[in-house]
């Protein structure tokens, strides 16, 4: 990024590496002071017409920010009383000016970026460091003019992060750039990332809508690469190595991606091919979502075009989590849209449950119902995916399950009140106000996730069918239809709403290559039931009025009952 700071709309980028404030008459000197001084008077003229009026008076902008600017300036070395100026008139006025400016700040998203040329130790503590130090400056900054203004000291002070809510430090890799892909080469990669959490995002839109298409142009020809505004952050989806290239406009969808997935290291991507490469938010103004395999180079590529809908943080997830699928149905592994627990039972014993099912069939929401009446009959629990997972037969023709992701992205709705609260101090919200609210939660460590899971029992969750508890299918015949089918109450978290079906539960690679995947479901079903694996029908009730009376609850002492048996 060449400029000191970059707006857009709700959000600032302050790049350290291009100007670095260590005194507050150095932070008010600055271009991007002025520039943020432009977009509050902006927000004023719409929401405080009042204030707006009395600071201008027929004034011009520049007349104004000049003269705000110099008496900031004087503020932090003089008291008010040795100060000649009009605002300190009315220091009522004054001081909400001062408090609007602030929330007006603290309502932005608002990260760092540092360049650097290597990743040793000093050079880390000195990006961690230099984000402290900007937050304390600013916070200082604020309260020096607040308590001069009212006259007196605070006597509550709150220790807000007033600087940033992330800083990333950046850095270029020496990855194997495929001739087709030079266009990528000198776009910096994520190295190390610092989350002030709880963070809170506010993207303009709450759902997905539409869905990922195959296209048969390689996406990379339409990437507009303008000088600086891009970043890559490098992230394991599953065993896969995935390159995703961010445009600055969408860096909170890059800031949430560590919560959810394994960052790659600098070690794990140099000299190294990714697996997949995803370019985020490219300014083509064509509203794609599309995905595209470069068979020659053998990499999968995903391409979401610029636009409002896909701030919504389901793109980024949906679009690793798809070009994961295409790529193992590939190596003829079966994608599951589903949810997987290892439980630690106190006889000693082990059972891992499996489930499958679309966007709101109750797959998180029924292990955390589990988590909340199991205290007594389970050790210990650990989530080994949240989503989705793909199960294989291995080397020794057992059938075994591994995740893709670290962390879960669920909706606040349909978990349990106290669970989002629990676990807050490293979460990262969207929109929490709203409906559909979201939030992403790390879940497993990646060893766990990545490990080949044994299998004792696999079960559609179903939401629409008002009924109570679980049932086992006795054979291939009458489960396999449930399963392809894919048939849920869709809750409005997409823009489907009401009975739909989806080949497999599984709009993101499996619907898209049908064919492909049919051999695969019939395979590995055919050996779940050979391996007398527990294949059957969890009732979560969630599409159902009241979700069912709390039907979810039937189902997870269902559950329990069976795993304890």
């Amino acid at each position: 990024m060449n400029e000191a700071v970059y707006y857009k709309r709700n959000l600032a980028i302050i790049n350290y590496t291009k100007q670095y404030c260590v005194k507050p008459e150095e932070l008010v000197s600055s271009e991007g002071f002025h520039q943020f001084l432009d977009l509050f008077f902006n927000h004023l003229a719409c929401h405080n017409i009042e204030l707006y009026n009395w600071l201008f008076e027929g004034s011009t902008i520049f007349e104004v920010k000049d003269s705000l600017v110099r008496l900031l300036k004087l503020l932090l070395v003089l008291e008010p009383s040795e100060i000649v100026h009009p605002a300190l008139k009315n220091r009522v006025y004054f001081l909400q000016l001062v408090e609007e400016a602030y929330h007006f700040w603290r309502n932005m998203e608002r990260y760092s970026i540092i360049y650097t040329r290597n990743d040793e130790g000093f050079q880390i503590k000195n990006f961690l460091e230099a984000d402290d130090d900007f937050n304390r400056l600013v916070l200082g900054f604020y309260r020096t003019i607040q308590q001069k203004i009212q006259g007196s000291n605070n006597q509550l002070y709150r220790q807000l992060q007033a600087g940033t809510n992330a800083s990333l430090l950046l850095q270029n890799y020496d990855w194997e750039v495929p001739q087709a892909y030079e266009t990528l080469r000198n776009i910096p990669f994520v190295n190390q990332i610092m989350l002030r959490t709880p963070l809170i995002i506010h993207p303009k839109s709450n759902k997905r809508l539409g869905m990922f298409t195959e296209t048969y142009q390689n996406p990379i020809k339409e990437f507009i690469h303008k000088d600086n505004e891009w970043i890559c952050m490098p992230c394991k989806v599953g065993t896969l190595l995935l390159f995703a290239y961010f445009h600055r406009d969408f860096i909170g969808g890059a800031i949430a991606v560590p919560n959810l997935f394994e960052m790659a290291s600098m070690k794990e991507c140099v000299n190294r091919k990714p697996d997949c490469i995803v370019l985020f938010g490219n300014p083509d103004g064509k509203n794609d979502t599309s995905f595209y395999h470069d068979k020659k180079e053998n990499i999968w590529i995903g391409k979401i075009s610029a636009a409002d809908v896909i701030e919504y943080f389901g793109y980024v997830k949906k679009m690793f989590l798809t070009l994961h699928n295409l790529a193992m149905m590939e190596k003829e592994y079966l994608p599951i849209h589903g949810a997987m627990i290892k439980l630690y039972l106190k006889d000693g014993s082990e059972k891992n449950i499996m489930f499958m099912g679309d966007s709101g069939a109750g797959k998180s929401e029924t292990i955390e119902a589990l988590t909340t009446i199991a205290k007594e009959e389970i050790v210990n629990q650990v989530v080994v995916f949240d989503d989705m997972g793909s199960i294989h037969i291995n080397e020794s023709g057992k059938i075994v399950a591994q995740g893709t992701e670290i962390g879960a992205f669920v909706r606040l709705d349909d978990l349990d009140k106290g669970t989002a609260y629990r676990d807050m101090d490293r979460s990262i919200f969207f929109n929490p106000e709203s409906a559909n609210a979201r939030v992403v939660v790390p879940a497993a460590p990646y060893n766990v996730v990545i490990q080949q899971h044994h299998i004792d029992c696999f079960m559609y969750a179903n939401n629409y069918t008002d009924s109570r508890g679980l049932r086992r299918f006795d054979t291939l015949e009458e489960a396999m239809p449930v399963f392809v089918e894919g048939k849920r109450f869709a809750l409005g978290t997409t823009q489907e709403k009401g009975i739909s079906k989806t080949f497999f539960a599984n709009p993101f690679g499996p619907m898209q290559r049908q064919q492909q995947c049919e051999p695969l479901i019939e395979q590995m079903f055919e050996q779940l039931f050979k391996q007398n694996i527990f294949v059957g029908e969890i009732y979560t009730c969630l599409g159902l009025p009241n979700k069912g009376d709390n039907g979810i609850m039937d189902a997870a002492q269902a559950l329990l009952e069976l795993v304890t048996k």
